[in-house]
């Protein structure tokens, strides 16, 4: 039977990744997909990028800046798919990935199986990416997998999904006040609406590790009620399915491993925080410190410690992603993903 997927690409000053990730969406060697990227307003070339590669099954609209949730909602509205596959402009899909999730499939307006995959961190040359298989990467319960994320500190990239009409339709779209974790509660809402997670591990995509502020935790005030509100909401969606001791001792899990983002400036969030984890009958604990950064806590206090780790952290990002891009260079041609499929067995 064929299902048509909707490859759906939201794109803000994509300008550096957005040919690359064009590319392999085109060379999917699935063949009845249609590929829909919403410029987000931005202000470089990605827009004309974008154009370039417009056809028929290659649609492109443009709307002003009204953030990544509003770009996909706009993405969805215009797409005719039975099946979603959401992919970031910086991220990229293995040439087989669509046909290897659609094997022996039922048809996306009715299955609430959610499809998922393996994916790989790369900096710039995707042949480096390194694929690091966890907890998450293996056939699951809904409750089993929001269990094991809220736990273990888990993370999927976006691109692993392949989303049918049917899950998509009863999770409904993308939650256009957050902004930091919107990613976390939107898959949260459709795991919780399915019947079963499939892990396929031969299907693969590739995220592309190059922003620092992805690193940071000194975030804004702003950011930080988005993430106050995704965790909220993801602890609601985890208790609709079960309402235990054991899933209110995964929430208050899940609040503490995010703590550092609101301690100690958030003054208002963190007592939110604080209150939630009452609520759900626990506390939570200051956040940890790794040994390295005891003395510049003793000596100056947490926000700067905590500002010292944040420069830390994104100077050896910075360094890698130098580093990759000279070894990039001293290829001919520049390293990409290959568009040959990979041999099955």
């Amino acid at each position: 039977m064929r299902h048509v997927v909707s490859i759906l690409i939201p794109a803000y000053q994509a300008q550096l990744w957005l040919r690359d990730t064009l590319e392999s969406a085109i060379a999917q060697t699935y063949p009845w997909k249609e590929i829909i990227v919403v410029d987000d307003g931005s202000t470089d070339s990605t827009l004309s990028i974008a154009r370039h590669y417009k056809t028929a099954s290659l649609k492109v609209v443009t709307q002003p800046n009204s953030g990544a949730s509003a770009a996909r909602n706009k993405a969805l509205s215009l797409a005719q798919g039975d099946y979603i596959q959401w992919l970031d402009a910086d991220d990229l899909l293995a040439p087989d990935k669509l046909s290897r999730q659609l094997q022996d499939t039922e048809c996306g307006m009715t299955s609430q199986i959610l499809l998922s995959s393996a994916f790989g961190t790369f900096f710039i040359r995707p042949k480096k990416a390194k694929f690091s298989p966890h907890a998450l990467w293996q056939d699951l319960e809904p409750i089993d997998f929001l269990l094991t994320i809220f736990t273990q500190n888990l993370w999927m990239n976006p691109a692993v999904w392949l989303v049918s009409r049917k899950l998509t339709e009863l999770a409904g779209p993308w939650d256009e006040r957050l902004s930091l974790d919107d990613d976390g509660e939107y898959f949260s809402r459709i795991v919780a609406a399915s019947e079963h997670i499939k892990f396929i591990p031969d299907a693969k995509s590739y995220y592309r590790q190059h922003n620092p502020r992805s690193l940071s935790r000194s975030v804004t005030e702003q950011a930080c009620q988005s993430l106050f509100l995704s965790l909220s909401l993801r602890i609601k969606q985890l208790r609709s399915l079960e309402d235990s001791e054991r899933t209110r001792a995964a929430s208050i899990k899940l609040l503490q491993t995010w703590l550092d983002y609101f301690y100690p400036e958030k003054e208002e969030l963190l007592r939110q925080v604080y209150e939630l984890a009452q609520d759900l009958g626990g506390t939570l604990s200051s956040p940890k410190i790794s040994w390295k950064y005891l003395p510049i806590n003793a000596l100056f206090g947490w926000k700067t410690t905590k500002r010292i780790r944040n420069i830390v952290s994104n100077t050896k990002l910075r360094a890698h992603v130098r580093l990759d891009q000279l070894f990039a260079s001293l290829s001919h041609p520049i390293e990409r993903i290959s568009l040959r499929p990979v041999k099955c067995g």
